[in-house]
């Protein structure tokens, strides 16, 4: 069975995506006292002690600048709208509030905030980055209530962009899992494989080429396991598990500084005596390598 319950592909809202060409929409539900908004300013938003998300009513929002982004989210079971808004300033808080980035509280919120921090963060950052037209360079508008971006010079409509990439548990005939450290990461931090899908190429090549590439180890047979957004700014994280041909690891010392093989005993050792730090709950690389390993991995990872 696929993972499931990924830190980031959870999510409690449904999008009504066929509300999004009203455009009054956003108006509509900023005058609805109902209407819950999260503010995002540079990738974090408020969070309660809990953690939940600490989300705002309209009429908290008074005084607030007016030159916020403004995207419909969705609504929930109770036809309840929600937007966010991306703030420059950050407005004051309660007590007791705080505010955090979606690495650090991703897996620890609930479905419903985990969806909304999470689609909000990958929203703002594809504004960021497309803000004119390319195909002729004209400013662009923001329209179908930020949802899309439309071009007043030659009609281009352009909408948010997905990367696909590829992340693996790379496994061999001995049942040993194969990790790397990236030549910018600390010593001791490791995790799987992973890299972006070319064109014309298929996940499962994708993953083949990318281990090739990074490790030299020859790949076989390649099994979907699950998949989550990874808004920074704009992955879909594919992840697969790839069943290895060959063990000679030969690092290419450009994407990868070190790979090598673990089995779950020596794992288990190393992340005890401090020579082995795992991705945190909140990457689906963290749930691959529990996946080969059986269990979920009690460790410390404060240090990513």
């Amino acid at each position: 069975m696929p993972l499931e319950r990924l830190a980031l592909s959870r999510s409690t809202l449904d999008r009504t995506a066929e509300r999004r060409s009203d455009p009054q929409l956003v108006a509509t539900l900023l005058a609805d006292p109902r209407t819950r908004v999260a503010l995002i300013h540079e990738g974090e938003t408020a969070i309660t002690a809990a953690p939940t998300l600490h989300l705002w009513t309209a009429d908290a929002l008074v005084g607030l600048k007016d030159d916020a982004l403004r995207f419909f989210l969705g609504t929930d079971d109770e036809g309840r709208g929600y937007l966010a808004l991306s703030v420059a300033e950050r407005p004051t808080v309660p007590e007791g509030v705080r505010w955090a980035p979606l690495r650090e509280v991703g897996a620890l919120l609930d479905d419903a905030g985990a969806g909304i921090f999470t689609t909000a963060v990958a929203l703002i950052a594809w504004h960021a980055f497309h803000t004119h037209c390319a195909n002729c360079g004209e400013g662009t508008d923001v329209v179908q209530a930020g949802w899309v971006r439309l071009c007043p010079n030659c009609g281009r409509e352009h909408y948010p962009r997905t990367d696909p990439a590829v992340i693996m548990t790379v496994v061999d005939a001995d049942d040993r899992v194969l990790l790397g450290r990236q030549a910018s990461w600390p010593e001791h931090r490791y995790s799987t494989l992973a890299g972006f899908v070319e064109p014309g190429e298929s996940l499962e090549d994708a993953v083949r080429r990318e281990v090739l590439e990074e490790s030299g180890v020859l790949v076989g047979e390649v099994q979907y396991r699950g998949s989550q957004p990874w808004p920074f700014p704009s992955s879909l994280m594919v992840g697969f598990r790839g069943e290895a041909l060959s063990s000679q690891v030969r690092v290419d010392g450009v994407e990868l500084a070190e790979a090598r093989w673990w089995s779950r005993e020596e794992l288990q050792a190393d992340i005890k005596a401090g020579r082995l730090i795992l991705p945190p709950a909140v990457s689906i690389a963290r749930r691959l390598i529990e996946d080969w390993f059986g269990a979920p991995i009690p460790d410390d990872t404060s240090a990513w």
